[in-house]
């Protein structure tokens, strides 16, 4: 077959965008076989830890050809600032204020929490978690086998997932022992034989292999490059790797150079799969998302040091753009607009409803989301857009964060006076606007309440 050019690829976009807007899902107008879906998740990976945003010191080669070759989005966000809300929200549809999960305390997903795994295995879709969850722990409601996936293979806790030696992972519903690996403390292994990286991304590779023949859904959500924070409290540097490679002869600090040589090994495992998926004659009916959970961490080392947040103010923990916007790659040759860059804003949420509309299934209604396959196909002058992407989080103070608009409102704590920021002209969030801009702030004000729900498991202050 002769390869695809650009502007093949951008008609062939559009005639799929054509066959939406006139009423028939992609799956219908698509001659072939349902789209294999690969979802690949970083952990605490920060907009600016890529090389095709604009990282200077940390080598992503394997990603930035992923962009040359598919559609870069610059202002995608995640769910939440932490791990189990962004994927509470990544797996059902729902913001921050109306998600079950709204925190990292271990609340377990409810049977009535339709997931995307669930409604893309109704579609025909073999479906396989390999990494880390934090949405359920053994023998709840939300464990993974429970909750859509015919396989998983990772961590189910979020503190487990820290340690990247453990004694066990899951396999499904049973304990698989890690030989070589021994646990002293929680979190801080003794003995260090098997890197729980590679282990998972080695099962993904299996599971594409496996499940060639047929439709599958891969959820491949590494731990890296989360630190240790045990390890971190033990000797100074949670960021565990078996080489810090090729970053040896640096003169940073040493968990810099572990944390770059993560970064430049989890860039491995993204271009294995892309090969994986070449190797077998799959690469044109797959589509490949790449993201991470939220912004930065600290507990490795000054998120500063490589300017993991880019031009963006903040960190994990934060509802500024550097907590919440985060590096999205999409490819899917000849669909998706090869070397493209797209400022269409979009959020985890929109997942469960975009691939729904992929598989050809129907999504459950109250969703927050909507289906972003038009941008995703190059069609953004036909894209629905949201009236408004919200925010909450609750640890460490209640904190609130919408963005209408290019315009971004923040309340960084209950009692603090709301903020505004001009996204189009301030990207970085260094200047409140506030003042300037009453009917924002009224408005901003009126969302913070009607945009959300109370929780009986993350109260407000004030409920």
């Amino acid at each position: 077959m002769r390869e695809l050019t650009r502007r093949d690829a951008l008609a062939t976009a559009a005639l799929g965008a054509a066959a939406l807007f006139a009423g028939r899902t992609w799956a219908q107008a698509s001659e072939k076989r349902l789209p294999n879906i690969v979802f690949i998740l970083a952990d605490d990976l920060g907009y600016g830890d890529v090389g095709c945003y604009d990282q200077r010191d940390i080598l992503t080669p394997c990603l930035d050809k992923m962009a040359a070759e598919g559609t870069r989005f610059t202002d995608a966000y995640a769910g939440s600032t932490v791990c189990a809300p962004s994927r509470c929200c990544l797996m059902t549809g729902l913001h921050s204020g109306h998600a079950y999960v709204r925190g990292n305390r271990l609340v377990p997903l409810r049977p009535q929490d339709t997931t995307v795994a669930e409604l893309l295995r109704q579609a025909g879709y073999a479906t396989a978690l390999i990494g880390k969850w934090g949405l359920g722990e053994p023998e709840t409601t939300g464990i993974p086998n429970r909750k859509g996936f015919d396989e998983f293979y990772g961590y189910l806790n979020q503190a487990h997932a820290h340690n990247y030696y453990p004694e066990y992972l899951w396999r499904n519903e049973q304990k698989e022992r890690l030989e070589g690996n021994e646990e002293g403390k929680p979190g801080v292994s003794l003995k260090r034989a098997q890197y729980s990286p590679d282990l998972m991304a080695k099962e993904a590779l299996d599971f594409i292999e496996r499940n060639k023949a047929r439709p599958f859904f891969l959820y491949f959500s590494p731990t890296i490059p989360h630190s240790n924070n045990e390890r971190q409290h033990e000797d100074g540097n949670g960021m565990e790797v078996p080489s810090d490679a090729p970053y040896t002869d640096k003169a940073w600090p040493q968990e810099q150079k572990n944390k770059a040589a993560m970064i430049t090994r989890l860039d491995r495992m993204a271009g294995d799969v892309l090969q994986r998926l070449k190797d077998l004659g799959l690469d044109e009916n797959t589509i490949v998302f790449f993201t991470s959970d939220n912004g930065p961490h600290k507990e490795g080392g000054d998120p500063a040091f490589l300017r993991s947040s880019g031009p963006l103010r903040g960190i994990k923990r934060d509802l500024y753009e550097g907590g919440i916007r985060v590096p999205m790659i999409v490819r899917w040759p000849g669909r998706v607009p090869a070397g493209h860059v797209s400022k269409f804003p979009w959020a985890f949420w929109d997942l469960l409803p975009t691939l729904a509309e992929l598989a050809g299934a129907k999504s459950p209604s109250g969703l927050d989301g909507i289906s972003v396959v038009p941008a995703l196909l190059g069609n953004e002058a036909q894209q629905r857009t949201h009236e408004y992407l919200y925010w909450e989080f609750h640890e460490g103070g209640f904190k609130q964060a919408v963005r209408m608009g290019d315009w971004k409102a923040v309340r960084p704590g209950t009692k603090a006076p709301l903020e505004v920021y001009a996204l189009d002209t301030d990207p970085g969030e260094a200047h409140n606007v506030a003042a300037e801009h009453p009917d924002i702030v009224q408005r901003a004000q009126a969302l913070f309440t009607s945009a959300r729900t109370e929780s009986k498991e993350w109260k407000t202050p004030a409920s």
